[in-house]
């Protein structure tokens, strides 16, 4: 963060100094529920006065608060720089709304059902890869209290800002845009997920959507043609450019020659007149999609798309997703466990049928999460997708995912199919069936620990 002094704060917020410095240098401006242990010179915004505890506050000392309203013990505090302001809550926003001027980078936002992370991290990369100094979101560390200390990690060397922006709710993007103020957005994908929150699936195209309104009129939308949900997004009020990335459709950024290659998938880019040879780490025809949406972003911030691809060449591909290993027993081992929904199980399935190489093809599967009143349908969406691209042994944990494998049995797929609640049982069949003759896909949601170890175990 750059640093402030209080006297600039106060001008900044239009607050009153009640005690303390107008000397005191800040340098970070933290929610008081995440503060840095660890950090001194802090500003605190105290928001509810359950917000301020003075014996927590006497520890980080030299520090300074924002109040509006009066606490009984701030007078007796040596090295409290207190700021009184008419509301808090406007005084905050009026600081974010100040620091995010201060800097004209592109700030680039990305949100999706799948690809956002990846997508994200390309782009970082060929930015890193240019010697350009890039803030970025941390993994798919993008949570609404993440939002400020991003923002702060913003300063004069910054080139430019490259933010997830996930939707765990209707506004969640709306909200990460008052803090990054986007200069382009991205929308990789739609397809369901935290129905939960967002109770019915045209909410949650809707909350993804919320995109379009994030960007001002100079601002570039990039939005994949293939996807059908994104086009029922209205773009009748948008007066920003579009630019469409695409695999099936045709596209500003178009994809031919789809190929697996050793470590990743083999394409040629058709931009305008330019038909570029490229590799991307990473299997699946999803991994060209999150290329080709990468691509689209670092050409509007002006770098050459075929520079950009000779940096793409050298990207890691993100663990657990779709990481393919010799394991267990010498099989195949395809770890997908960091989401699980219809539309990167479709990508899955896909990888599973390249990696087995006509051998023995096992899925294990847990139950979809926080899809609300949708969870049958989607698991029996899921069961379809599955019966699309065939399996021979299914293997679930969880009485959705066992109604989604008996479902593809009732769609015509034959397979043998194994199901469990118990995680030792799922251990001691995989150990007995998994040989070099076999390629096991594991597919869960992200937060489920239980499968991570057992995709790390078998893994080995």
């Amino acid at each position: 963060m750059k640093a402030f002094s209080i006297f600039e704060i106060r001008h900044i917020i239009n607050g009153e100094l009640l005690q303390g410095s107008d000397d005191l240098l800040v340098d970070y401006i933290p929610y008081y529920q995440n503060i840095n242990r660890r950090k001194r010179n802090v500003l605190i915004f105290i928001r509810n006065k359950s917000d301020l505890d003075l014996s927590y506050i006497k520890t980080r000392l030299p520090c300074a608060i924002v109040i509006d309203n009066d606490f009984d013990g701030l007078k007796s505090i040596e090295e409290l720089t207190v700021i009184k302001v008419k509301n808090v809550k406007r005084a905050f926003w009026n600081f974010v709304q100040f620091y995010r001027g201060l800097f004209t980078i592109p700030v680039i936002a990305v949100t999706g059902t799948c690809g956002k992370t990846t997508t994200k991290e390309m782009i970082a990369h060929i930015l890193r890869e240019e010697k350009k100094k890039v803030q970025a979101t941390k993994s798919s560390a993008n949570s609404r209290l993440a939002h400020l200390h991003y923002l702060l990690g913003i300063n004069e060397d910054t080139d430019a800002a490259v933010i997830e922006t996930a939707v765990g709710k209707p506004g969640d993007i709306l909200y990460a845009s008052r803090f990054f103020k986007p200069t382009i957005g991205i929308i990789t994908n739609i397809g369901a997920c935290h129905l939960n929150a967002c109770k019915t699936i045209d909410a949650y195209v809707a909350a993804k959507g919320e995109m379009v309104s994030c960007l001002d009129d100079s601002g570039v939308l990039i939005l994949n043609a293939d996807d059908e949900k994104t086009k029922t997004i209205s773009l009748e009020h948008f007066k920003g450019k579009i630019v469409y990335f695409g695999i099936k459709n045709h596209a500003d950024f178009y994809a031919t020659d789809i190929q697996y290659g050793n470590g990743g998938m083999n394409f040629n880019l058709k931009l305008k007149e330019i038909s570029l040879p490229v590799f991307v780490p990473g299997y699946g025809e999803h991994q060209v999609a999150n290329a080709l949406a990468a691509f689209a972003a670092i050409n509007e911030i002006g770098i050459d798309v075929t520079q950009a691809a000779k940096r793409l060449h050298s990207f890691k591909n993100l663990g657990r997703h779709l990481e393919i290993t010799k394991g267990y027993n010498g099989a195949t081992i395809i770890d997908d466990t960091w989401n699980f929904n219809t539309t990167s199980l479709e990508a899955a399935m896909q990888v599973l049928n390249y990696a087995a190489e006509g051998k023995h093809r096992i899925a294990l599967f847990t139950d979809m999460a926080a899809l609300g009143d949708y969870s049958l349908q989607l698991h029996k969406e899921a069961g379809e997708i599955v019966k699309k691209y065939g399996v021979d042994t299914i293997i679930t944990i969880g009485n959705r995912s066992k109604e989604m494998a008996h479902y593809t049995h009732d769609l015509g797929l034959k397979c043998t199919i194994h199901s469990f609640h118990d995680y030792e049982q799922v251990y001691s069949l995989l150990k007995e069936i998994l040989n070099k003759n076999s390629t096991l896909l594991i597919k869960s949601f992200g937060n489920n620990t239980s499968m991570i170890e057992l995709a790390s175990f078998f893994k080995r």
